[in-house]
């Protein structure tokens, strides 16, 4: 068993997260500022440790990590719109929070940090094939950027301090307890509604959707087996339209909607990315697990416990 702290915990990933690691056994600790509300279900809640409090504070990251064998730092500013309109909050969030992390992790004595990165890192490159960890990466926006430098903070920390991570570059994560700052939740309240299916842009754009079952089990997977400080993308593999989405939403939901193409607004001109769609090749290669959930299957299944 071990003691584990997880940044942001409350959030969507957060909260299955803390799920799967109290279902392991260990003693969980969950930091949370609660903006987004509770995503953690009541069960598990009663189970962990919970502390309100924000991860730019260095003297609460300090103290709630004290006996901690593993920091996963989730702790983040999420959604298209709100990031875009507060990029100072966004930065200072990521860089001042794993500053934090990384701080209170070395003094106290933390085997590794587990940090939630972005597939946004890749912005616009390799439009025409899948994206592995060794391709130009091209981040275009305030969130992608603070990613990327966490990235590359994390890496000279190992290498000066020989503090142990891992960054996961996730691939637009779906599943129960997400909010409609996200595509499928929208699609499916718009669905069930019967109002239109509101698509930015021409649709055509592709995604790579994973589960969050898939990626919270790669997540910890990775956790226990990765060394020095590596970055690792979490992808299903698999391409679809968001025109497609929306279509097969509206389909086994047996929506009224129409589905309305929309201009997007300008503040997410950096966010439309044409394509993309990741490699877990290497979190195969170290783990032997790959995410692989058909997609239409895994909506299905999303529509069945959400009804």
């Amino acid at each position: 068993m071990s003691k584990i702290l997880i940044t942001g915990g409350a959030g969507f990933i957060g909260s299955h997260l803390t799920s799967y690691l109290l279902n392991q056994g260990n003693e969980v600790i969950v930091l949370d500022n609660l903006l987004r509300g509770n995503k953690i279900e009541q069960d598990v809640f009663s189970q962990i440790t919970f502390v309100e409090g924000d991860v730019r504070d260095f003297d609460t990251v300090l103290r709630v990590s004290e006996g901690c064998h593993y920091i996963y730092h989730l702790a983040a500013v999420l959604g298209v719109d709100i990031v875009a309109d507060n990029p100072v909050e966004t930065m200072d969030t990521e860089v001042i929070g794993t500053r934090n992390v990384v701080q209170a992790a070395l003094k106290n004595n933390i085997k590794k940090v587990v940090y939630a990165s972005t597939s946004g890192v890749y912005g616009h490159s390799a439009i025409e094939k899948s994206v592995d960890e060794e391709i130009m990466i091209d981040p275009r926006t305030s969130y992608a950027m603070a990613k990327r430098y966490n990235e590359i903070y994390l890496k000279a920390i190992y290498e000066e301090k020989g503090l142990e991570s891992v960054s996961l570059r996730f691939f637009n994560v779906y599943g129960k307890r997400q909010d409609q700052r996200m595509v499928i939740p929208r699609f499916f309240e718009q669905a069930k509604k019967n109002l239109p299916i509101t698509v930015f842009g021409s649709g055509k754009q592709t995604r790579d959707f994973t589960s969050i079952e898939e990626t919270v089990k790669a997540t910890v997977l990775l956790g226990e087996q990765a060394k020095g400080a590596e970055i690792f993308n979490v992808a299903n593999e698999t391409e679809l339209t968001i025109l497609e989405l929306a279509h097969f939403i509206k389909d086994i939901t047996n929506s009224s909607s129409e589905i309305s193409l929309i201009e997007s607004p300008q503040k997410r001109y950096d966010y439309e990315v044409e394509r993309r769609v990741g490699s877990s090749d290497k979190l195969h290669a170290l783990t032997g697990f790959r995410p692989n959930t058909d997609v239409i299957e895994g909506l299905k299944e999303l529509l069945a416990v959400n009804v």
